[in-house]
């Protein structure tokens, strides 16, 4: 009616309608053709609004003619028959024949005939549809698909979920219009419906009956599945491989596979995150949530081989965050938080960036004559200080006030455990060395 008046957009209301049930009202109107895509009124709408009936049924009276008046009348009365189960054909044969059906509600069925004579006189004769085409120009979005298993679940084309009684008379069919259900959001039982062919619905909805070219995300399979799909709204007809689908497509469905997965980073993928982590605000910001949260910016182009969660577990993201950091980053980083810590003897030492503090092993005697502390950053290094066989005797984030202090204990102490290493009592004076004392 707002529609028809023109005035929906300016009309303020005592009581403001529920926005998300106007929303639906608008798009079921817009789906029988009454509302254009701009929500104004149509000439079809404009027909609707003059029946006495809801749009579903006005629809369907407009479009069916004469043969819908039955059906349109039967749909807007209470049930004429409880607990036969939900076929509709079963309602219409009472009405053609009450005497036929003991448990038939006369009442009802003398209402419903009285509608039926007023709403043919308002119709023209059109094309001969079934019972099941009838139903589904009424109701379009609640056309419903049979999903795989025992149990006679549907999917309706709206989107939403439906089931019908076990042992129904139309539990068996493929197709089939639910012209009636309970409301549960989660799965609906259907209480009246028409069963429909394929035929059926191909003439009526054929133009709305597209191939579609997906590449999804399947937890199941743990793996990217490309697949052509003939669907109308929700419902998929035919399901076929997608052979040929394009890398950069299924490149981007295995997004939704790595935010189920996680980033896995490898150990020298994580030593560069770490290392990232110790710049400064200026530097691109490579932490996981952050790498999580733009997938799209930084990973897409370098996914075109990865398909699978295997492929996932084998596929080092290194590459892809060099690239990310670009020449320039990569060289400011190298110089300010270095991977590697050159020492006095010119080898390098990995960092180890996977503790809270970066760190390195080195033995003792290859530090002396370091009188200033090594950091990465602004972060001091922490440093374990090996013996010649390789076992830790210190950790310290401050090399001089270790030489200041607790070395002459150390010393006091390797020099009995290791007499052939030169154990100086002023190492900061001392030349670094990894060998023993020469032979006399």
């Amino acid at each position: 009616e707002l529609a028809v008046w023109g005035t929906e957009d300016g009309l303020r209301f005592v009581t403001p309608p529920h926005e998300g049930r106007l929303s639906e009202a608008r798009s079921l109107l817009h789906m029988l053709g009454a509302l254009d895509g701009n929500q104004r009124i149509t000439d079809h709408g404009r027909a609707l609004a003059k029946q006495p009936l809801h749009p579903r049924l006005a629809h369907m009276l407009v479009k069916g003619g004469e043969q819908a008046a039955i059906l349109a009348a039967l749909l807007a009365e209470r049930d004429p028959l409880r607990n036969r189960g939900t076929d509709l054909a079963l309602r219409m044969r009472a009405i053609h024949n009450p005497n036929a059906f003991a448990d038939a509600h006369r009442g009802t069925i003398a209402r419903i005939k009285d509608e039926t004579k007023r709403l043919k006189r308002a119709t023209t004769k059109r094309a001969k549809l079934d019972l099941g085409e009838l139903a589904a120009l009424a109701y379009p979005d609640r056309i419903g698909l049979r999903r795989a298993g025992a149990a006679p679940r549907y999917v309706l084309s709206g989107g939403k979920g439906a089931i019908l009684p076990q042992g129904d008379a139309l539990a068996g069919h493929r197709l089939i219009v639910a012209t009636d259900l309970d409301g549960d959001p989660r799965e609906a039982r259907i209480r009246q419906a028409a069963a429909l062919s394929m035929e059926g619905l191909e003439a009526l909805f054929g133009d709305q009956i597209k191939w579609h070219n997906i590449c999804t995300w399947s937890r199941r399979d743990r793996a990217v599945l490309a697949r052509k799909h003939r669907r109308f709204g929700a419902l998929i007809l035919e399901d076929n491989p997608w052979h040929d689908a394009p890398d950069a497509d299924v490149a981007k469905a295995m997004l939704d596979g790595i935010r189920e997965l996680g980033l896995k980073p490898s150990r020298a993928a994580r030593r560069l995150m770490a290392r990232a982590a110790l710049m400064g605000d200026d530097f691109p910001d490579i932490k996981e949530t952050t790498l999580m949260e733009t997938l799209e910016d930084w990973l897409l182009p370098h996914l075109m081989s990865v398909r699978t969660a295997a492929d996932w577990k084998n596929f080092d993201i290194l590459p892809a965050l060099q690239s990310h950091l670009g020449w320039d980053n990569t060289q400011r980083l190298d110089r300010t938080v270095p991977g590697y810590y050159e020492t006095p003897l010119g080898r390098k030492i990995a960092i180890d960036y996977d503790e809270a503090t970066p760190g390195i092993n080195v033995r003792l005697q290859e530090m002396f004559g370091v009188t200033r502390h090594p950091v990465v950053g602004q972060t001091p290094l922490q440093i374990t200080l090996l013996s010649p066989a390789q076992r830790p005797v210190q950790v310290t984030s401050d090399l001089p006030r270790f030489w200041r202090t607790s070395y002459e204990d150390v010393r006091k102490d390797m020099r009995g455990q290791y007499p052939k290493h030169p154990w100086p009592e002023d190492p900061t004076q001392a030349d670094p060395t990894l060998r023993a004392k020469p032979r006399k």
